[in-house]
């Protein structure tokens, strides 16, 4: 059974969010601000549903300050036609984000896929991935390069464990979106793009100075494999 954390300072919609996820048999705790939020964060949660406009510490601030501490897999709930909130939150290490309204379907799907890919990536047969000076270890969701423990949101850890298993390949953000995030690539849809960033920010550079993740326009990514 998996253990919720919803965080949103609207009562009403948390005790109906709270009803359908107990329900489906989801283990589901809430917190009404950022800064209960924060505290009600433990090693037994297995998701985070945060909303971003919250009295006290607002859900960005409070995502930042989460990601101090924590790679609790997030997802940030954000107003309709909000993009720069959905941006922000994918910079300061969100996983995915659903625009308000939603539906119950659409909310048990996006929840599901997140922790679906947590959950395979941990069950993975091999004890390690390598690739050149990266090494990843599925079971323990942990991976390094340089010998440099990175310090990785469950997304990104999924995402480079992706290009660890395709090196010199071009991988399409379409397969990228569907084999990380669990989702049809959207018309105008950033997350894939912005993850890559993210993820290219918190990965050493090469000793030969070349990138590590190449972008081909058009065509998705590439992790650059030595000459």
């Amino acid at each position: 059974m998996a253990h919720i954390l919803l965080i949103d300072d609207d009562t009403e919609l948390t005790s109906l969010l709270k009803e359908v996820l107990s329900y489906e048999g989801f283990d589901v705790s809430e917190a009404n601000d950022g800064e209960a939020g924060l505290h009600a964060v433990n090693d037994s949660v297995d998701l985070i549903l945060l909303d971003v406009m919250m009295p006290k510490l607002n859900g960005m601030e409070t995502l930042k300050r989460l990601r101090e501490k924590w790679q609790t897999p997030v997802l940030m709930l954000t107003a309709k036609g909000e993009e720069i909130d959905r941006v922000i939150g994918l910079e300061l290490g969100a996983d995915d984000y659903l625009p308000k309204p939603f539906s119950d379907r659409e909310l048990l799907a996006r929840i599901r896929a997140v922790l679906r890919r947590t959950q395979q990536h941990s069950n993975k047969h091999s004890d390690v991935i390598e690739c050149q000076d990266i090494q990843v270890f599925p079971a323990k969701q942990e991976a390094y390069c340089q010998g440099q423990l990175l310090d990785l949101t469950t997304t990104e850890f999924a995402l480079l464990a992706h290009f660890v298993q395709n090196p010199g390949n071009t991988i399409t953000k379409e397969d990228l979106s569907l084999d990380v995030l669990g989702k049809r690539l959207a018309a105008f849809d950033r997350a894939i793009d912005m993850h890559v960033s993210n993820l290219r920010k918190k990965l050493p550079e090469r000793e030969d100075g070349k990138v590590r993740i190449k972008t081909l326009r058009g065509r998705g990514y590439l992790m650059v494999l030595e000459d």
